[in-house]
């Protein structure tokens, strides 16, 4: 019987706050174009220090669903809400069964997406994507992580291929998945190294327009995550 009782774990500050805007959001609530009101405010609200109210808000920000705007304040952007709906990180929570599946769609997906962003990336893909790598490059080579850098950079991939549906499948699929491996792995200078040229190939053969190499490139890129998430 004891094994049918699950684990309780503590809901963090900031999953809080971004649940009661998720929650805002579908309801209507709040609207596409709203402005929130000041960190100052909301932390009194919450009741809680103004540094949760300031990630939770960069979190919204990093995954479209807020935009702050400079002397502005923060609104609702309206560009993510379905990806709000879905989003799996401090929201969903998932059963370590299901934590290979995810990662096994997300091998899918990662490799459509190259394939069709080698066949349909245009100047402007090629510029984001070499911006995306440097801040990749330079977060990972300064803190030894770099999970939004990572998640930007494939999700600029993504958008090269064109399809918009594709994107947002990854944008609920991906964030949780790097963030538990990122948490195991241990990066030393040679796995740091490893992962840069794996992303400077994968960007390469979208350049060049090499759909069957940049197959290949990606699938080998997620070799690792796809095998520890086996392993749990």
């Amino acid at each position: 019987m004891i094994e049918n009782f699950k684990e309780i774990k503590a809901e963090a500050p900031v999953d809080k706050i971004i649940r009661q805007i998720r929650e805002l959001i579908t309801s209507g609530q709040i609207n596409p174009g709203d402005k929130l009101p000041s960190e100052r405010m909301l932390a009194e609200r919450f009741g809680i220090g103004r540094s949760y109210v300031r990630d939770a808000i960069q979190k919204l920000d990093f995954y479209g669903i807020l935009k702050t705007l400079p002397q502005s304040g923060t609104i609702v952007s309206g560009l993510g809400i379905t990806a709000l709906e879905g989003l799996i990180t401090d929201v969903l929570a998932i059963e370590e069964s299901d934590f290979s599946s995810l990662v096994e769609t997300r091998v899918l997906l990662e490799i459509k997406a190259a394939s069709l962003a080698a066949q349909r990336r245009t100047a402007d893909d090629i510029v984001a994507l070499k911006n995306a790598l440097v801040q990749y490059e330079d977060k990972l080579t300064k803190d030894n992580v770099a999970i939004e850098e990572d998640l930007l950079f494939h999700l600029k991939i993504a958008e090269a291929s064109g399809n918009k549906v594709l994107k947002s499948l990854m944008l609920i699929i991906t964030p949780d998945i790097m963030k538990n491996f990122a948490q195991l792995k241990v990066c030393d200078n040679a796995l740091i190294q490893k992962m840069i040229e794996e992303h400077r190939t994968i960007l390469k053969h979208i350049i060049d327009k090499d759909v069957e190499a940049v197959e290949q490139a990606m699938q080998l890129h997620l070799k690792d995550v796809l095998e520890f998430s086996l392993k749990l």
